[in-house]
């Protein structure tokens, strides 16, 4: 019997055009939606129809692919496809908090937006990057870093995969050190240098807009990007550190193997999750919401 995870993207995969299926074939995304577009208008039409260049603006990414992310499961669940656990990449983690009622939609939605404006800002003060380092240890590309002033590794996606983030000006140099380690750098699709010490103001800001929300109970175990295990007493401590610490991806999908689970369903626009999760254990099950109807006729039927 499949044991069914949950796993919510972050930035990065966005599209113009993201989630439009979604809204015109089910009637529990719609109703997703329809409540992001009260709460802050114009976020249909970013997602349907926003420029590239509108989707990329970390305060106007984060809401759109909120709104894209928990309507998908808003459709999952009201087709009976119940998960075991649940997890999320950065922003998905949010999701992945609103998906198991350990925050309301409507709050979750709204923070989200306050997420993403304090994110961008903080990406403001300094030019910096990101890029994903391939074909390399983590060793390797932690020794890297630390030679580099203002470059951190950030997200520990799976094997031969490491994120960094770092000052711009820096990050010629580091690519540079990266081929000649045997490795190959590929900048990122986001404006800022996300889940490092260049994020502290923003998680401090966000810690401080959580102190005025509840938390309830999840209805399926959530784990947390920075411990890579399942939410204990303080999930709003660990929201907010998240902004600015690594993601330990790899580390939350070898827990969620170890726990049980065969199946993974990929809840976001596009598939680079199921990579790395195929990179992690080949055997493991991966499906996406961009093919929802194959996704329903495989793992509903489990």
């Amino acid at each position: 019997m499949a044991q069914i995870a949950f796993v919510f993207s972050g930035q990065g995969d966005q599209y113009p055009g993201m989630g439009r299926e979604l809204f015109e074939r089910y009637d529990a995304a719609r109703r997703v939606f329809e409540t992001c577009e009260t709460l802050r208008p114009g976020t249909v039409a970013q997602c349907f129809s926003g420029t590239e260049a509108e989707l990329s603006a970390t305060r106007n990414t984060q809401p759109c692919l909120f709104a894209m992310e928990l309507a998908a499961a808003a459709v999952l669940a009201e087709k009976g496809i119940r998960p075991a656990a649940m997890a999320g990449f950065s922003l998905g983690e949010v999701t992945a908090a609103a998906a198991a009622g350990l925050l309301d939609r409507e709050t979750a939605f709204r923070l989200v937006c306050r997420r993403g404006e304090l994110m961008q800002a903080a990406a403001q003060r300094q030019e910096t990057a990101m890029a994903a380092v391939l074909k390399l240890p983590e060793e390797a590309v932690e020794a890297l870093c630390a030679r580099q002033e203002g470059v951190y590794p950030v997200n520990y996606n799976c094997p031969g995969q490491i994120t960094v983030s770092g000052l711009a000006a820096r990050m010629p140099a580091f690519f540079q050190a990266v081929r000649e380690a045997g490795g190959r750098a590929v900048p990122l699709k986001v404006t800022g240098a996300f889940h490092s010490p260049f994020m502290k103001e923003a998680a401090e800001a966000f810690g401080r807009a959580l102190e005025e929300v509840t938390c309830h109970t999840p209805s399926v175990p959530l784990y947390s990007d920075v411990t890579a295990e399942p939410y204990g007493e303080d999930p709003k401590e660990l929201l907010a550190r998240q902004i600015c610490r690594p993601v330990r991806w790899e580390a939350i999908v070898r827990g969620l193997l170890a726990r049980g689970v065969n199946t993974f369903v990929e809840i976001g626009p596009g598939r680079t999750l199921g990579g790395m999760i195929r990179r992690i254990d080949g055997a493991a099950a991966v499906y996406a919401v961009s093919e929802m109807e194959k996704l329903l006729a495989e793992v509903g039927a489990c």
